[in-house]
């Protein structure tokens, strides 16, 4: 059944009221026309709940995303920015980070700047400025249920070098305020290549504000550096743009529910009188890694909830703490990550309650290093 306007339809009740689908929802194919946005290729879709922005000349990403109108992403002063500006040496990457609800970090570095056998590598990887190939979007109905999708492949290649695929399919259905992503990153390629991947997911204004929490099944967590040790018992709570605000950055190790799932939730209990909030679901054993970015700074206001499958301390150390994995010549690897949205307070009452139910309430336990926190995580 179809949720809309707080009446469920089947199927046939539905296609009686519309003349077509796109009069609820769907997905459109569009061009970005005006400055560095310029010939990007995007999918707006639709749910008659959600509307989001995915970029396919941008890794596939998320960019713009809302709920009834309200903004659950960041998006930075770079705002979205074509490939063919893309600047891979050092920060460089920082030019055409738009944030978003979205930004996908990898495939074979991801990270700080660093040299890993004589390879200088830039920040975060070169995935999220590579344009899709393949790109398909639609919509169709399974049963009484439609569901709209993009998908397309983006490559990651080099003559002498790496050849990594993500697929990525982005399904949501109609009616709903739930995002599906599914990737599958294979080595298309006959020398075994280091994998990195790092799911950037960046929650802005309103949802971030000051009072606003961060409610996860994290079980213990470390600060990347002396800048997060300021503040560190409060690092789940986030404060008004703060003027000379400097990035704090915590690892955190997550504890997976019966099923093997974990849960990271953004939430803001005062928005209008009624709380609203933006969570991650996935398998733990596929991204064993959740970072958390907090930056309360003056424009720059944002949190990053960030599963990953390494930290973000450069492919060097990785290599060094025995940690960096590989994928295979011809191996894949799946993921799939559910995102949505709270809203109300019996919501996210329940979504409490399921994280308490899996942690015991406990606050996690403060690691003293990163060297001995990837030691405890193995």
């Amino acid at each position: 059944m179809v949720l809309l306007y707080g009446v469920e339809y089947s199927r046939e009740e539905l296609l009686k009221r519309i003349g077509s689908i796109e009069q609820v929802g769907g997905v459109k194919l569009l061009e970005l026309v005006e400055g560095s946005e310029r010939g990007v290729r995007a999918a707006l879709v639709r749910t008659g709940e959600l509307s989001f922005l995915v970029l396919m000349d941008r890794g596939m990403d998320i960019a713009n995303a809302e709920y009834k109108g309200v903004p659950l992403g960041w998006i930075s002063q770079t705002g979205i920015v074509g490939p063919a500006f893309f600047e891979p040496e050092k920060f460089g990457w920082l030019r055409g980070f738009f944030g978003g609800l979205l930004t996908t970090c990898g495939l074979t570095y991801a990270g700080a700047p660093t040299v890993d056998e004589g390879e200088e590598l830039g920040l975060h990887g070169r995935i999220s400025y590579t344009p899709a190939k393949g790109v398909r979007a639609g919509g169709s109905w399974e049963g009484d249920d439609y569901v709209i999708f993009v998908e397309g492949e983006v490559r990651e290649a080099k003559v002498f070098g790496p050849n990594m695929v993500l697929h990525r399919r982005i399904e949501a259905k109609l009616g709903e305020r739930r995002i599906f992503i599914h990737d599958i990153v294979t080595n298309e390629g006959w020398e075994t290549q280091p994998f990195m991947i790092l799911y950037h997911f960046n929650i802005g204004f309103p949802i971030v504000d000051a009072g606003s929490r961060l409610v996860t099944t994290s079980i213990r967590y470390v600060p990347r550096d002396e800048e997060a040790w300021e503040g560190v018992e409060e690092f789940d709570v986030f404060q008004a743009p703060t003027e000379g605000f400097r990035e704090r950055v915590y690892f955190h190790d997550m504890l997976p529910d019966k099923n093997g799932f974990v849960y990271a939730g953004l939430i803001n209990e005062r928005f209008r009188g009624e709380g609203i909030g933006v969570y991650l679901k996935y398998k733990k054993d596929t991204l064993h890694r959740f970072i958390e970015w907090k930056m309360n700074g003056e424009g720059t206001y944002v949190v990053g909830m960030e599963p990953a499958n390494c930290l973000v301390m450069g492919r060097d150390k990785e290599r060094a703490w025995g940690t960096l994995q590989f994928l295979k010549p011809q191996e894949s690897r799946e993921f799939h990550i559910e995102v949505g949205v709270l809203v109300g307070k019996d919501e996210i009452k329940g979504f409490i309650e399921r994280v308490t139910s899996i942690t015991g309430g406990a606050k996690p336990e403060l690691i003293k290093s990163v060297d001995e926190f990837v030691e405890v995580t193995r």
